[in-house]
């Protein structure tokens, strides 16, 4: 395409790759959680270290911008880590960081444990305290019984043990 027909003055593309959004809730974390932050800033520290000076290739300048992103994200999780000691809460019910056995009325169980939102993971055994499950599961005690409507209907689930490691 010729020179003629762009335009001299239009705004450069923006290179830098969009912010991953962080969570308004409270930022619970639990001493595992904290280690896990506190373990991806490090490791993004030193990637980053291995882009220190003038990038002028493409690819590597973009993969830059994003380990300062990542960086970015880290730190403000970091900042904002409000530390729960699994030692504290109460060992009769069900709070953050407590590890729970479930069992639904049809004998399958499921074992959980409550954590913060950046230790949760998606379809393990995980589970973050702001899901609206684990809110359900919050004051139970074991052998209380909870019903959790699902797509194919209300499922009975009860409580079969708490317990809680730091």
């Amino acid at each position: 395409m010729s020179r003629a027909f762009v335009k001299e003055d239009a705004p450069e593309p923006d290179e830098n790759p969009p912010e991953r959004p962080v969570s308004p809730q409270p930022n619970y974390v639990t001493p595992r959680g904290l280690k896990i932050l506190q373990d991806a800033e490090e490791s993004l520290l030193a990637e980053l270290k291995g882009f220190e000076g003038a990038q002028e290739d493409d690819a590597p300048r973009k993969k830059k911008r994003e380990i300062e992103r990542d960086l970015r994200y880290v730190r403000a999780r970091l900042e904002s880590a409000i530390p729960v000691d699994p030692a504290n809460q109460p060992k009769d019910q069900i709070r953050f960081g407590a590890s729970v056995v479930i069992q639904r009325e049809d004998g399958q169980k499921k074992s959980l444990r409550i954590v913060g939102e950046d230790e949760a993971e998606e379809g393990g055994e995980t589970l973050s305290w702001a899901a609206p499950f684990a809110q359900t599961l919050f004051g139970l005690k074991s052998g209380q019984t909870l019903y959790w409507e699902t797509e194919t209907g209300a499922e009975k689930w009860s409580v079969v043990s708490i317990s809680y490691s730091a």
